[in-house]
């Protein structure tokens, strides 16, 4: 474990924001790192992200990090801060649905799929840009897209590790350079987590998503 203040320090110069990943942990847990000052928490799934909401304070900013089925996604719109999870065009489709019916637009980041693993979720490069030109997405008014995440593989070879997030980062350069240049909310890369923010941060990471050294190993 890690002080909270000393890997905002840590984080600091290179404006990196801290989404301090709270999955499993009690409320109690979550407010002894709030009162420290931590704002941004993530969550992986909305069963539980749900009544920590309503139990924990308001000015909380909830980022939901884990897979969201669509059917799910009624339950966090009302609130949810960034949905940095969306895997498909079907999905995004249906965040905006229900932002809509909360008169929201909730940011959204596209997650790729940038780890060999099988189980990971995301987009392929072709899928992104397939989905970008499509009319339908044009039509999309109640979310906003912000930039994207991305899992590496879980590898303790460095070299792999940045390779894919450094791949993640000429992605998000092209995408912003064709489809976002005048967008100034396309800014976010989300990458990184407890064992490997470090690489991502020299690779371009504007958003690392730390659990285990703020909270300890789950458990």
């Amino acid at each position: 474990m890690i002080p909270l203040h000393q890997l905002l320090e840590e984080l600091a110069p290179a404006h990196v924001r801290l989404v301090a990943v709270s999955k499993t942990k009690p409320i109690e847990q979550i407010l002894e790192i709030y009162n420290q000052g931590q704002r941004i928490f993530g969550e992986n799934i909305v069963q539980e992200l749900v009544p920590k909401y309503e139990a924990l304070p308001k000015d909380i900013q909830w980022h939901l990090i884990g897979h969201l089925q669509s059917n799910k996604a009624k339950y966090v719109a009302p609130f949810v801060d960034m949905i940095e999870s969306v895997d498909s065009f079907k999905l995004l489709m249906e965040i905006d649905k229900q932002a809509a019916k909360c008169s929201r637009t909730i940011d959204c980041l596209l997650e790729m799929k940038i780890a060999e693993e099988e189980s990971k979720y995301g987009f392929t490069r072709e899928e992104v840009e397939e989905m970008l030109r499509n009319p339908e997405f044009k039509s999309l008014h109640n979310v906003r897209i912000c930039g994207l995440m991305g899992i590496g593989t879980f590898t303790e070879d460095e070299a792999q590790t940045r390779r894919e997030f450094r791949g993640l980062k000429e992605f998000f350069s092209q995408l912003k350079s064709t489809y976002f240049a005048d967008k100034d909310h396309f800014r976010q890369i989300s990458m990184g987590m407890s064992g490997d923010y470090k690489i991502a941060i020299e690779e371009g990471s504007t958003m690392v998503r730390i659990g285990s050294l703020i909270f300890g190993e789950r458990g």
